[in-house]
């Protein structure tokens, strides 16, 4: 990293779209204010721990996710299924990206095309009562409209403001078929945007970490500042404060806390928000100063992340109560996770706005930064593994590397942009981006504390840092010892029981399209295995000779720099060395 800044908002840039479009909709599911008290419980004692032990494994060897396993040879495969995960999550990624961008560039009218089905239908709209085909959606539950004065017109005129959301979403932008079996033609107006997309990272990520770092001062800072306008004006129309008690206030439902699924949401989120166990916090924490304080870095970057989960809760449900109010409808009526939130309930909501146009322009521009900010990471891990498998051939053509990675997702990402591409966007959302992480978080653990050993590692750590206290330390232990283990398999054994297959609206998988998605899991796990039996049988002596060296330190196994290699620094000896060393050590 080129100086602190850049390394700390690279960093806050991994915050993903799961802080903007689930936290909201667990947090209404769970009780509102009340489930925010197990997810800041699991930030102390699961999110935080993870989150160092990532982080001071990577600084401490400068490494990507493959290379890191050199502290237990037997379980490189973990880091070859990180850069799988990266590689298969960032084709659907890109995607979501994409219809970020087609819906900022479709903002740009005005009126908005989902103010009214005419705009795009033609005035045929099949799933919408043809009498109200004409109406503008931002005109619905005005004071000026006498045909919302009874409650069953609010509803039905509620009804087709989201049908015609729908079918916006449906009909114009994702062109959808019937189903999986129907993949249909590619969708022009999407493979465009999912080639800006790609073109957009690549020329961020070109000179690897030295441009993209400059890039997060505006990519990982905007969306705040999109937050925060939306929070003011969200907090100002009517209907605002109903929303914004439901979500933190008197309306909360404390009772809720007696139910495993609250806690269990709670842990889920914590894990997938600050993408723990992904790989990209190793290879971020990678190129960080080897004295770099990182347990006060873990802190700061995964408070930010929850606090900005609340914070956009605010926003969003500020402009939810906003909806109700109009409607004359509860607010969960309302509430929406997901693709429905960002591109039908979202857009529903600023149609209705003063100045919609600028509204929507604003809301779907962050909606992109903040996708890109998750690519940009994606894509780091995949250049950063190859980089360290091939460094000679590399060392050069960073920007060539990157180039070809790009393209390579771009046209992997093609089949999604069809009319059957958003299914193939579920599927993976709903498959490769759920169990696995919690699969290879266990192992992480298991590698790091169990065979590595705890007590080896802190010895590790207070090389970087100096010397702590005994009860930090025994915080830390006894969090990654029992309680992230613990907690990270009843969640994953409860996700596992309570499993229930996809589906995208009312559409069913077929058989062979939810068989493909237990494919996807086992294709990025499956290099666990491969890798162990592999390396056992290249190595030499009895069975247990084997094991017992491969759960040993390779000699490759320290720090980057001879300079750090091979002594135990004393807290003040680190603060003398690090007013000797040069800020640009790595290079």
């Amino acid at each position: 990293w080129t100086n602190k800044a850049e390394y700390m908002l690279s960093m806050i840039g991994c915050i993903g779209l799961g802080n903007f479009w689930r936290f909201p909709y667990l947090a209404y599911k769970n009780g509102g204010g009340a489930f925010l008290i197990p997810y800041f419980l699991m930030l102390v004692f699961c999110g935080i721990p993870m989150y160092f032990l990532e982080n001071a494994i990577g600084q401490f060897c400068s490494q990507g996710p493959i290379n890191v396993w050199r502290a237990v040879p037997l379980l490189q495969g973990v880091g070859f299924s990180m850069l799988m995960l990266n590689a298969v999550v960032s084709v659907y990624y890109n995607v979501i990206v994409a219809y970020s961008l087609y819906y900022m560039f479709a903002s740009f009218q005005s009126p908005l095309p989902w103010s009214s089905c005419l705009s795009w239908a033609d005035g045929n709209c099949s799933s919408v009562p043809k009498v109200y085909c004409n109406v503008s959606v931002s005109s619905i539950g005005s004071k000026n409209h006498t045909l919302v004065q009874t409650s069953t017109n609010t509803h039905t005129f509620s009804q087709t403001a989201v049908a015609i959301h729908s079918l916006l979403l449906s009909r114009v932008a994702l062109q959808r078929s019937s189903g999986l079996d129907e993949t249909g033609p590619l969708v022009w107006h999407l493979a465009l945007c999912l080639l800006l997309s790609s073109m957009l990272v690549a020329a961020a990520l070109s000179k690897g970490i030295k441009s993209s770092g400059k890039v997060m001062y505006f990519t990982a800072t905007f969306p705040y500042v999109v937050i925060l306008i939306l929070l003011i004006r969200g907090v100002t129309l009517e209907g605002a404060r109903d929303g914004i008690e439901f979500y933190i206030g008197s309306k909360s439902n404390l009772t809720k806390l007696t139910e495993g699924q609250v806690w269990k949401d709670a842990a889920t989120q914590t894990f997938f928000s600050l993408s723990i166990a992904s790989g990209g916090l190793l290879t971020l924490a990678s190129y960080s100063n080897f004295h770099s304080n990182v347990f006060r870095d873990s802190v700061i970057v995964t408070t930010i992340n929850h606090g900005t989960s609340v914070l956009a809760g605010l926003a969003i449900f500020s402009i939810l109560g906003h909806m109700a109010h109009i409607y004359r409808k509860p607010i969960a009526s309302v509430v929406k996770e997901g693709f429905g939130l960002a591109f039908i309930a979202y857009p529903e909501a600023l149609a209705k706005l003063p100045i919609s146009t600028f509204w929507s322009i604003l809301f779907f521009f962050m909606l992109t930064i903040v996708g890109l900010d998750s690519q940009f990471t994606q894509i780091d891990v995949i250049t950063t593994c190859l980089y360290d498998a091939f460094p000679e051939t590399f060392k050069s053509k960073r920007a060539l590397l990157t180039i070809m990675t790009c393209s390579i997702i771009y046209f992997l990402g093609l089949p999604y942009v069809t009319r059957a591409g958003i299914y193939w966007v579920t599927l993976i959302d709903q498959f490769a981006a759920g169990w696995v992480l919690l699969i290879l978080a266990l192992f992480e653990i298991t590698g790091f504390f169990y065979i590595y050993g705890g007590k080896r590692f802190i010895k590790d750590i207070e090389m970087m840092i100096g010397k702590k206290s005994f009860c930090f330390w025994l915080w830390w232990r006894s969090c990654c010892f029992f309680i992230c283990p613990g907690i990270t398999v009843v969640t994953l054994i409860w996700s596992l029981i309570t499993f229930v297959p996809p589906t995208y609206g009312k559409v069913q998988y077929p058989v062979w399209g939810l068989a493909l998605g237990w494919c996807m899991v086992a294709f990025i796990l499956l290099w666990i295995p491969v890798v162990a039996v592999y390396k056992l049988m290249r190595a030499e002596g009895s069975v247990w000779k084997r094991l017992k060296l491969l759960c040993s330190p390779s000699e490759q196994w320290h720090p980057y720099l001879d300079v750090h290699r091979g002594e135990r620094y004393s807290k003040t000896s680190i603060n003398t060395e690090l007013k000797n060393l040069n800020t640009g050590e790595k290079n």
